[in-house]
């Protein structure tokens, strides 16, 4: 029997930011920056046009001077209460009471905590004290799609299974005056904060895409270390990129190719990392614009969430479901450069 991925339910932190105000920003802390005028232009033509912050955009942990300590404090505080309304909404939404779930599997990069998001989630939410748990602390940007695979795993080798998965970003954090580097200037316009949950379940919860053993594949990219990584110093949480890294997916997705074989993608649900990442993944699959849809007003609208990503991706796929029966691909990319997809049946 395959294992079952409900619905998942999205909070948005608090504070809308436009790319024009960060575009304001970012010329007042940097007005003699030499390439100014070319990061404007590449910051308002990035695919965001909105994104939340869990702190308005003028606090000390987010363009200002806090440090370290401060920082990665207000990150995990904030993606906690995420991910505990996440959670709750999620519990809610398909009928559960915390005592009915068996496993927790959580991910959260942007906030360094111990313990981490699964131990205060068990005391938040009054789960079991055996519920089998798995916490994923840097898989970054893949942390939601690579907890579904544990998830999908846990379900498919304990039958009566319901996994729920909670995924929290405030990548807010890593908006850092110190990073004066064009691709830093980009994330600052490209990050949004968010916490999302979903359940895996041995048994329906409700519509939802149905993933069997041979449904799942990670893969990482060999000599990709610095592609994308994360780097802390006294001032914070800091990713950084090479060049190489825009065009990961082009990398990547000969190796999801062979893994699919003959295998139909009717709708994908690809991480919104920037708009190349997404169309280069649409192309390689030999689908259009239209298909990603739900990708690309992500992107628009709630900008990168990281981890939390293809959650709401899927959400919003819940929204405009694919017809009974169709195929479905998740696929998310995370550090140096490495994907975590899932393919699966989509029942209504």
């Amino acid at each position: 029997m395959p294992a079952h991925i409900a619905r998942p339910s999205t909070v948005l932190a608090p504070h809308k930011i436009t790319t024009d105000e960060i575009a304001e920003d970012i010329r007042t802390h940097h007005p003699d920056h030499p390439r100014l005028g070319a990061i404007l232009r590449v910051i308002r033509n990035c695919g965001v046009d909105t994104r939340y912050f869990t702190q308005p955009l003028d606090t000390p942990t987010v363009n200002g001077t806090a440090d370290i300590g401060e920082r990665a404090t207000r990150a995990f505080t904030d993606g906690l209460d995420m991910a505990e309304q996440a959670a709750r909404a999620a519990l809610h939404r398909h009928g559960l009471q915390p005592g009915d779930i068996t496993g927790l599997i959580t991910t959260h990069a942007t906030g360094w905590a111990v313990p981490n998001l699964d131990i205060h989630l068990i005391t938040r939410l009054g789960l079991r004290p055996t519920v089998r748990r798995t916490a994923l602390t840097t898989t970054a940007c893949a942390g939601g799609a690579h907890a579904l695979i544990r998830a999908v795993e846990q379900a498919l080798l304990h039958p009566g299974s319901r996994v729920l998965v909670v995924a929290a970003e405030v990548l807010s954090t890593a908006y850092n005056h110190a990073d004066t580097e064009i691709e830093h200037m980009i994330y600052k316009a490209l990050f949004g904060d968010s916490g999302a949950a979903t359940l895996v379940s041995s048994e329906p919860l409700g519509p939802g895409l149905t993933v069997d053993a041979d449904g799942v594949f990670e893969y990482a990219l060999p000599d990709s270390l610095t592609m994308y990584a994360g780097r802390i110093d006294s001032t914070g949480l800091h990713f950084d990129s090479t060049k190489q890294a825009t065009g990961g997916a082009r990398h990547v997705m000969p190796a999801v190719l062979d893994w699919l074989a003959d295998r139909p993608v009717d709708a994908p649900v690809i991480h919104p990392g920037s708009k190349p990442i997404i169309l280069d993944t649409v192309t390689a699959l030999g689908l259009t614009e239209t298909d990603a849809r739900h990708s690309l007003d992500t992107l628009a609208e709630e900008g990168n969430l990281g981890g939390v990503s293809v959650l709401r991706v899927l959400e919003r796929t819940h929204g405009r479901p694919p017809a009974d029966g169709e195929s479905a691909l998740m696929v998310a990319y995370g550090p140096g450069f490495s994907v975590s997809a899932l393919h699966g049946t989509w029942q209504n």
